[in-house]
């Protein structure tokens, strides 16, 4: 018994339809498929999967149109060029290009079709890569997710093969803290520095490095005793276009925070306030030293001449500072740790802390330090100790739970 529409049928007792297979080198295979109880059920059934069908067409037909012999080697290039470099910051640029000459290149054939990749693989290319580094996995991985998605816009893929492949975690970062006596020695020493308040702003406002040296000093309010935080210094990489270098040079640009969440007002401590106005007398002094040579771009870290510090300039100091003191040499990013420890032991939530570091979401926040007190008592013990209010007030003049 067949039905007068021919979508569906009744054949040994139950209803079917007739479907339609699209194999990957576009030919057809026709089937049926049956079993439903009602004809009903059956054209509701056929309506789902014809739709789909028609979708799977489409996106075939769109596919079938592009260059057939593009390899997935010429396609990243041109992705990178044409695509990706339009939409990322310099040093995202910088650092993906890297990925694409040393992790990625050297492990895929010159004459794979990009129309031929699938999940498999690139889940053998990901474990090839992987062994590189602690981060070649993750970041391969992100890349090709970004370049196989643009793919599949452009037509050359039905879907993102991506999705599916082995997921490589993003190596996590150790945080590092000072005991009692190299905190104690690092904030006596730093107080006859002339990175002094470079180090405090790191301590007790947690700023990244490029925030600091981005500071101005209009970004501070006296009366309120807070600072805004809306820019930042950076190294952009410039590129030689027709060299096979990753960067030919740099140069130090400031440019907005790292993430829109890096937009942030936060207290100062008057201990910061009391170096700031040291600082401002001290800029003024050689403001008026250099005259038509100083370039005035109101920094409140910056060199004699007015001019933004190199990106070294301030862990190259720190690790001086370190060095001569016998204190284990530390980053300006260890800073930013200690600040955020101090507002863990105080029993400051995630979010808070979160958006007190301008983190891009509160899952980076916790990635980096959910884990500190369960995990390193000696961290506990000394937080309980070295950040005791009477030390802290009579060692550095700043009573930091005011």
């Amino acid at each position: 018994m067949r039905d007068n529409n021919r979508t569906t049928f009744f054949e040994r007792k139950s209803w079917y339809y007739r479907t339609k297979t699209l194999n990957e080198d576009g030919t057809i295979k026709y089937g049926k498929k049956g079993g439903f109880k009602s004809q009903e059920e059956a054209e509701r059934s056929y309506k789902i999967w014809k739709k789909q069908f028609e979708k799977e067409y489409k996106e075939y037909k769109k596919v079938s149109q592009k260059d057939p012999n593009l390899t997935l080697v010429d396609y990243l290039n041109h992705w990178f060029s044409d695509i990706y470099s339009k939409r990322i910051e310099p040093s995202t640029k910088m650092v993906s290009k890297y990925t694409l000459q040393y992790y990625i290149f050297p492990y895929i054939g010159a004459d794979v079709k990009i129309r031929y990749v699938n999940t498999e693989y690139f889940d053998d290319l990901l474990k090839r890569v992987s062994p590189i580094s602690a981060t070649a996995g993750n970041r391969v991985r992100q890349l090709l997710y970004s370049a196989m998605g643009d793919a599949v816009l452009d037509g050359y893929l039905k879907d993102n093969p991506i999705k599916a492949t082995k997921c490589y975690p993003r190596k996590k970062s150790k945080v590092k803290i000072l005991n009692m006596e190299q905190i104690k020695r690092l904030l006596l020493a730093a107080k006859s520095n002339e990175w002094n308040l470079e180090i405090l702003l790191g301590i007790f406002c947690g700023l990244r490095k490029g925030e600091i040296l981005g500071l101005k000093f209009q970004d501070f309010n006296l009366e309120n005793q807070s600072v805004y935080i809306s820019r930042q210094i950076t190294l952009n990489p410039i590129f030689d276009s027709k060299s096979e270098k990753i960067a030919e040079r740099y140069e130090v640009i400031e440019k907005e925070p790292k993430t829109k969440n890096s937009y942030r007002r936060l207290k100062v401590p008057q201990l910061i306030l009391d170096e700031l106005e040291k600082r401002r007398e001290y800029v003024a002094y050689n403001r008026e030293f250099y005259g038509k040579d100083y370039e005035d771009h109101d920094y409140v870290s910056c060199q004699k001449n007015g001019k933004p510090h190199s990106m070294s300039a301030m862990n190259i100091a720190l690790a001086k500072i370190c060095r001569r003191n016998g204190i284990p040499q530390i980053s300006v990013h260890s800073l930013r740790h200690m600040y955020a420890t101090i507002l863990l032991e105080k029993g400051v939530s995630l979010i808070e802390i979160s958006a007190a570091l301008g983190h891009s979401s509160i899952h980076t926040t916790f990635e980096y330090y959910c884990d500190i007190i369960s995990d390193d008592k000696k961290i506990i013990d000394y937080m309980n100790i070295t950040f005791n209010p009477e030390m802290l007030e009579e060692k550095t003049g700043c009573d930091m739970y005011a």
